[in-house]
């Protein structure tokens, strides 16, 4: 019983499950609650059993470790696990701390009693996964809490808190103090009563809880969910279960959760969930990074820049406790950062997601300044200015100059080369890249670019802060635009070959958002703002004269199209509204523009739309691949689903290229190349793709 300890308090056992770090059900743990058990019921002189686990963790459900392999349903399984405890001749009293989610939470249920401790999470998160319950969550959960919560915790996945759980019937017990002293006094309080064994199985799910009952309760469920979770099936078997549990005697409801629980697990959709979930866990993992690797301390961080970027990566540091001084050049600018950054704060607390008093303690860490020596004493100074190399270099000259010796000097450059700005300092070695994703406080991802200068305890600082700053740190080799929006020029190069050859802006943007992206290519750049990505195709005319754009984004620009900033891109916009409207001036342009170049419009499908839009992304992603920029296919997988609202249900371009078959990926390209418009390089197949593809092989594994 390496990862279950036994012992015996008078006449309870305690059975202590422990499997750092969250408790995961993996084939040891459970073969070991299993032998405690055993031993428990053998004992004559034991008359109860508690089940707990640590104070961090009752258990976090499945072991990650054991993932797809032939471990996670040996036996003996949750299932066998749980049936034990049901059919134990002795009552089973779990003592919930921490975390029971997943299968924790259905080995919870399982036992006849459970007592918890303040602020415990109770959830069952599967369908983060694509999957749903498969222990008996799905069936046992509504007889606790009711139809109603139990949908709604098991369709989300989001937990609840013990307290919560307590007040709908989850816990017969909250405890103060020392949770396992309090849950075995609560087992001799039920032997005294008659050491009775209450089975969830053998409940009903209480009628109250389905409003306008079962019928109408399902039906309006059904059509929600259909609405609100496109693309994603796992959402809809999860009510097709939870119904089962109103409608079937418990075992079929079971055996209907089981085959479901099978079917699901073989959908491309969950099948890409897992991909996510696993590669946001292989990001933060570089080779030659080890992780006991020593990190510097951030105690305090400095930001030069208070405009929209500079703003969100100061709120960044504000919301992890971190103090920042945010430096301008003038008055009137520090101003209106100081006051857009409240702004944001008080609309958060309007909503009620935080209190007035949190707003005051954040920006109480806000000391705004004018001055370079005001930042002299930070551990971390974050430069969110121009993307201009020459105003970069005048930064970072200063920077050195002034900065404490070990400080990390770091750029949030989007595009530019990091090695050029490390040389702008005697110190290049604690310079490295920094891109935020706008809005900074919003968007998950943080591409954290090593420079070949950067030091190894550098990343490992930095890779550490973007946890602690809740982002998803991704390494990016240099290279000019990084991971992102290097594969995203090629993407928006495309979109712009479209628009020659027939299409029009919406027609793009619906036919990838029907994909299942957030926003299509030319949405997505009124948004961001069409001057940004003027202003670097301006920088790359000069650096690759011979490389072919469409012309129409320039133009777009040169009539003052800048987005919805200005009311007026791709779109037109009314005041204060930010619906994009069909533009006939757009349509105009574009139509122009075809007829300069000699183009009949032609009829293109929206699958063709789509296979050129993100085979030119994974083509590109190859190549940084295979020039080292990026270290594995899942880290570009993960900048996408973070930092481009690439549907999560597709696993991210490399993943979605790996599903179609990189050979037929290389096919449909080969088709591609054939249109007379096609510049046929754009579409050679990078040589990793070609070689993949030849050997009958996949990106990720």
């Amino acid at each position: 019983m390496t990862q279950a300890h036994y012992r015996v308090d008078g006449d309870v056992a305690v059975v202590i499950m422990d499997n750092p770090p969250v408790n995961g059900l993996g084939f040891a743990l459970r073969s070991g609650i299993v032998e405690g058990l055993q031993r428990a019921l053998a004992d004559p002189a034991v008359k109860a059993i508690v089940l707990t686990g640590s104070d961090k963790a009752f258990s976090g459900g499945a072991d990650i470790r054991e993932f797809n392999s032939p471990k996670a349903l040996a036996e003996p399984n949750l299932g066998s696990v749980i049936a034990m405890i049901e059919s134990a001749g002795k009552p089973v009293v779990a003592a919930v701390a921490g975390l029971a989610l997943g299968g924790g939470n259905e080995l919870a249920l399982g036992c006849h009693y459970r007592v918890g401790r303040g602020g415990a999470q109770i959830g069952l998160p599967e369908v983060n996964l694509g999957i749903l319950p498969g222990a008996g969550g799905t069936q046992r959960l509504p007889r606790v809490v009711g139809a109603a919560r139990a949908l709604e915790m098991i369709v989300t996945g989001n937990p609840i808190r013990s307290e919560e759980a307590a007040r709908l019937g989850y816990f017969e017990r909250l405890v103060d103090g020392d949770l396992v002293a309090g849950a075995v006094a609560f087992a001799r309080e039920v032997v005294a009563g008659g050491a009775k064994r209450p089975r969830i199985r053998d409940r009903a799910v209480s009628a109250e809880s389905m409003p306008g009952g079962a019928e109408a309760f399902f039906e309006a469920a059904r059509e929600r969910i259909a609405r609100d979770y496109r693309g994603y099936p796992a959402p809809l078997k999860c009510l097709e279960a939870v119904e089962a549990s109103v409608k079937k005697p418990f075992d079929e409801g079971i055996q209907l959760e089981r085959r479901l629980f099978s079917e699901l697990v073989e959908t491309t959709e969950s099948k890409a969930l897992r991909h996510s979930f696993f590669g946001e866990r292989a990001a933060s993992k570089i080779p030659d990074i080890p992780e006991e690797t020593p990190t510097r301390p951030v105690r305090s961080a400095a930001v030069i820049g208070a405009g929209t970027m500079g703003g969100g990566i100061t709120m960044n540091f504000l919301n992890a406790g971190i103090p920042v001084t945010l430096l301008e050049m003038k008055q009137d600018a520090l101003d209106r950062g100081v006051a857009t950054i409240r702004r944001n704060y008080e609309n958060t607390a309007k909503k009620g997601r935080m209190t007035a008093e949190q707003v005051e303690q954040r920006m109480a860490l806000v000391k705004p300044t004018l001055a370079y020596a005001d930042i002299a004493q930070a551990d971390i100074v974050v430069e969110a200015v121009f993307e201009d190399m020459a105003v970069k270099q005048k930064v970072f000259e200063q920077l050195d100059a002034t900065m404490k010796p070990g400080a990390i000097l770091a750029s949030n450059t989007s595009t530019l080369d990091v090695d050029r700005i490390a040389g702008f300092t005697k110190r290049p070695q604690d310079v490295i890249g920094t891109h935020f994703f706008s809005p900074a406080n919003v968007m998950r991802l943080l591409e954290i670019v090593r420079g070949k200068a950067t030091a190894k305890d550098v990343l490992a600082t930095t890779m550490a802060l973007s946890k602690k700053i809740r982002k998803l740190g991704v390494v990016s080799g240099v290279c000019d635009g990084f991971i992102g929006n290097r594969m995203i020029e090629q993407y928006s190069r495309q979109a712009g070959f479209l628009l020659e050859e027939g299409c029009t802006p919406q027609q793009v943007d619906r036919a990838i958002e029907s994909f299942g992206f957030a926003m299509g290519p030319f949405r997505m750049g009124d948004l961001a703002g069409n001057d940004v990505g003027w202003y670097i195709r301006k920088r790359r005319y000069q650096e690759k004269p011979d490389l072919r754009y469409s012309r129409t984004a320039d133009l777009l620009c040169e009539m003052g199209r800048y987005g919805q900033k200005t009311g007026a891109g791709w779109y037109d916009y009314k005041p204060g509204d930010r619906t994009a409207h069909p533009s006939k001036a757009v349509d105009d342009m574009i139509a122009a523009e075809r007829g300069r170049l000699g183009l009949a419009a032609r009829a293109v499908s929206d699958d063709e739309i789509v296979h050129r839009l993100l085979f030119a992304l994974v083509n590109e992603g190859a190549q940084l691949l295979e020039e080292g920029i990026a270290l594995r296919a899942s880290d570009i997988d993960m900048v996408y689903l973070a930092g481009y609202g690439f549907p999560r249900y597709r696993g991210g371009p490399m993943f979605y290229a790996d599903t179609v078959g990189l050979a037929k990926v290389v096919e449909i390209m080969k088709g591609f190349a054939a249109n007379p418009n096609a510049d046929p390089t754009f579409w050679t197949p990078a040589p990793l793709l070609a070689r993949l593809a030849a050997q009958g092989k996949r990106f990720n594994g």
